[in-house]
């Protein structure tokens, strides 16, 4: 996906070429001639960008310019549109003039689409094999296989990436204008910063022998205690912190029910209308009690995306 309608991370370029990652003989060629992008897993899985306005370039590396060894195999992420293969490794940022690191929650909204598919993809490879250093049923070690997409042990047990999904819902009461308001919570787990407090869409785990569907009902309900329906796919994204995938939904609820938080998951969770949340996009304050001002999503979020949706009435 690329263009406005999509989520900040679901944007990518790259042909993933799958059939070749079992092909020794082209990925030895491949590697000759890649882009390679550094990811530093002890460094919060940092990469190096250049230009300090939008959008940031990625820093990619020729295969002949790492600066030592990689901590990691390379892994394949695909190949350019302009035919260049394209891998990421895991190891120390080199020190490189006008580059500067960064995390993919930094920037992944203003990199182009080649840049935010090749970080994201590349991130959430990285993270999977920083957690799977030994097989789940044997317990013995193992080794990266696949160019990066799978591992395995010495009794040839194989896992490939894997990949948890999650829900995310704008919750709203369905009414146009300035005054329709939306469902918001501040979650329990969040750090407090003085003078601010963050809300943000609801979102949880899809639980076993659960659709995504009945997951936005059940975590509305637990988090909330608000019923809803209309609920209507809007779009997903990864998001590799570790390793989720964030199913985006609207949804509509009754703003009469009463909120009734969970104290173990949601703070606070108020309404607010669409005036209030376009009064926080524009930076002017707005008070959310104890003396915080509102405080939304951060842009490579797809729950700024719902929120953005709904704001332009699309619900």
């Amino acid at each position: 996906m690329s263009g406005e309608a999509a989520p900040p991370l679901a944007r990518s370029t790259l042909d993933r070429a799958a059939h070749r990652r079992t092909d020794s003989g082209w990925l030895a060629e491949a590697w000759e001639r890649a882009r390679v992008l550094v990811l530093d897993s002890a460094n919060d899985g940092r990469a190096l960008v250049r230009g300090e306005t939008a959008p940031p370039m990625l820093v990619l590396l020729g295969s002949d310019e790492l600066p030592e060894v990689p901590r990691s195999v390379p892994m394949f992420l695909g190949v350019d549109p302009d035919g260049v293969p394209v891998f990421a490794v895991d190891a120390p940022l080199p020190d490189l003039p006008d580059a500067r690191a960064v995390t993919l929650r930094e920037v992944g909204h203003l990199l182009v689409d080649r840049d935010a598919g090749i970080f994201t993809t590349a991130l959430a490879l990285l993270n999977w094999h920083v957690r799977h250093g030994y097989s789940s049923v044997t317990g013995h070690p193992t080794q990266v296989d696949e160019a990066g997409w799978s591992r395995i042990d010495p009794d040839g047990d194989r896992v490939w990436p894997r990949t948890d999904p999650a829900i995310i819902v704008l919750v709203h009461d369905g009414v146009a204008g300035q005054e329709g308001r939306c469902l918001l919570g501040n979650n329990a787990t969040w750090p407090s910063t003085p003078g601010q407090r963050r809300f943000s869409c609801l979102a949880g785990y899809v639980e076993p022998g659960e659709s995504a569907e009945a997951a936005v009902l059940r975590e509305v309900r637990e988090e909330v205690g608000v019923g809803v329906e209309e609920i209507a796919y809007a779009g997903s994204q990864s998001w590799p912190f570790p390793g989720s995938l964030m199913l985006g939904y609207m949804a509509r609820a009754d703003a009469d029910e009463p909120v009734r938080v969970d104290p173990a998951e949601i703070a606070h969770a108020r309404w607010f209308t669409r005036r209030e949340i376009g009064d926080a996009l524009a930076g002017r304050p707005v008070d959310v009690g104890a003396g915080a001002r509102l405080v939304l999503p951060p842009p490579s979020s797809i729950a700024l995306f719902l929120i953005h949706r709904w704001l332009d009435g699309h619900c």
